[in-house]
């Protein structure tokens, strides 16, 4: 935030809640108010139960300061993040912390309401588990396929029958009468990094490698999306000399027919081998099964030539692997040895390339966290401090 000495109450909760600041002396060098005016405005935001006092600083040669931190308040937000089948949900407190987690078998193989109605009888069990039961105040949803960010309409998706130009947000805010987020998992996933790893890496790039493939972009520590919301998306890559398998959009050798998840069973099928899924292909690669660790090593190394072009563009501090496919070694070495062998040494020498650190819970943490944000704007705090002060 620029420094201003007209910075509302919200946006100082706004400080706070990313991190920048923990007290009324941070407020005041970073927004440039007197400390009057900060100490009003943070008293307001006590008032109101957005924030709350959290013991005393170090300090820096004068008084200890008092620290201020979010109040955790008695409601939370659900996030799900929606997979081929199984759904992971998570509850947040207005914190961001992760009060409650499950992974349930709903697949997205049924009718877009029924899966939308199981996700929300799973978060309210959930939330129902907890004492004190919480309110829940929001509702967001990740989804493995291009979201339109201007709309928030899914754009043909692929293992998704039925959801094809579906406003999943509109109808998630019909079935639930809360205010929702909708977006891709890899972008979901990206934004979870982010956010686990302190909101302090803001040049990163998530690739999601499941049953599909997918790639989040933060640059400047915000979600780059693009002008229709769909930047990142790297399923549709064709390459060079790969197999000529037909893809849904009707081209050959799309990286997601090649590289995913379904392309490695399917391939691995097509040997011989009884495989029911992914799991059991990394099952295989862990008993070193010779094939299949081929195919994974493969795999890593063709979705590495699509990402050695987007790190020399883009040059972030951070490739992020998730994704069950990241659990495989062979997977990760066949992308490091890609990106070493394709990218410039000054594009990797600093390059940090790893699993993600948000783990399983990424992309739940990810679309939460931006309705979280969304939630806590300054200027609906402000409304609200407002309204209730009349």
């Amino acid at each position: 935030m620029a420094t201003t000495s007209s910075a509302t109450a919200g946006e100082l909760f706004r400080l706070i809640h990313t991190g920048r600041a923990d007290s009324r002396a941070e407020l005041a060098r970073l927004t440039g108010l007197s400390a009057s005016t900060v100490a009003m405005r943070v008293d307001e935001l006590i008032e109101h139960g957005y924030l709350e006092e959290a013991g005393r600083g170090e300090s820096t040669g004068g008084r200890r300061p008092r620290l201020l931190a979010i109040r955790e308040g008695g409601s939370v937000i659900a996030a799900a993040d929606l997979g081929e089948r199984h759904v992971t949900l998570v509850l947040m407190n207005r914190r961001g912390e992760i009060v409650a987690d499950a992974i349930e078998p709903i697949t997205l193989r049924d009718e877009p309401a029924a899966v939308i109605e199981a996700v929300w009888a799973a978060a309210r069990a959930l939330a129902e588990g907890l004492a004190p039961v919480p309110d829940i105040e929001g509702v967001a949803m990740s989804l493995p396929g291009p979201v339109d960010s201007r709309d928030g309409r899914l754009l043909a998706p692929m293992r998704m029958p039925g959801w094809n130009g579906l406003v999943v947000g509109e109808m998630l805010g019909r079935i639930t009468g809360l205010p929702t987020h909708v977006d891709n998992d890899a972008n979901a996933m990206a934004v979870g990094e982010f956010v686990e790893r302190g909101q302090t890496v803001g040049e990163l790039v998530f690739v999601k490698a499941g049953s599909g493939i997918g790639c989040g972009i933060i640059a400047g520590g915000e979600l780059y999306r693009g002008y229709r919301g769909v930047a990142g998306d790297i399923s549709h890559v064709a390459l060079a000399g790969a197999p000529p398998v037909v893809c849904s959009c009707g081209r050959v050798g799309c990286l997601d027919v090649v590289a995913s998840g379904t392309a490695i069973v399917d391939a691995l099928r097509g040997t011989g081998a009884e495989v029911e899924d992914l799991d059991a292909v990394l099952r295989l690669a862990q008993d070193a099964h010779p094939r299949a660790t081929a195919l994974l090593r493969e795999a890593g190394q063709r979705t590495g030539e699509v990402l050695a072009t987007i790190i020399n563009f883009y040059n972030p501090q951070l490739l992020a692997l998730g994704g069950q496919l990241s659990t495989a070694d062979a997977f990760v070495a066949g992308v490091r040895q890609a990106i070493y062998t394709l990218c410039l040494p000054m594009s990797t020498d600093l390059l940090e390339i790893g699993v993600s650190a948000a783990g399983p819970l990424a992309g739940a943490r990810g679309v939460g966290s931006s309705l979280l944000a969304r939630l806590l704007e300054p200027a609906r705090i402000d409304a609200a401090i407002a309204e209730a002060s009349q």
